[in-house]
């Protein structure tokens, strides 16, 4: 029997309330531990304590169970769980990268998923041990962010 490994997820500047509902959503299917939320990524409970909507509408109630912690700097959190042990890889295009299917954890895992528009900045690539991609092989040059989660959150499993 394979052993599970711990996997965690941060969202940097996601901007749909939608892409992040989808996650929680998906990261409940996936085990996810915990999922971080940094810059302009919305919560899923407002500065009021107020449910939003969006998102638990289309987490389905997963928001409501899987761990979730803001993040102020993507950079900081990334050295400090380096220290604890983990292992950050970066889902984006890249010429670092590598084919995501040729990527195997081998410890606690932190996925980076960046902004649906421009993606993971440089200096949070730059601290990720690993950048992963998904080979396209259409016309387009991307998939929506939470589709792009989904394939990457079943890789460690």
């Amino acid at each position: 029997m394979r052993r599970k490994k711990e996997t965690a997820v941060l969202l940097w500047n996601i901007r749909s309330e939608h892409n992040v509902g989808s996650i929680f959503r998906t990261a409940d299917a996936a085990g996810v531990s915990l999922i971080y939320l940094g810059g302009i990524t919305p919560h899923p409970i407002d500065r009021f304590g107020r449910k939003k909507k969006t998102i638990a509408k289309t987490a389905l109630g997963a928001e409501e169970f899987v761990p979730w912690k803001p993040a102020r700097s993507a950079v900081q959190l990334i050295r400090r769980l380096h220290k604890e042990g983990w292992s950050v890889v970066g889902v984006e295009q890249d010429k670092r990268a590598v084919d995501y299917r040729r990527y195997v954890p081998r410890t606690k895992t932190l996925y980076v998923l960046g902004s649906e528009v421009e993606g993971l900045p440089k200096n949070i690539r730059d601290a990720c041990d690993t950048i992963v991609e998904i080979p396209m092989r259409g016309r387009k040059e991307s998939l929506n962010v939470s589709v792009a989660a989904g394939v990457i959150l079943f890789l460690s499993k």
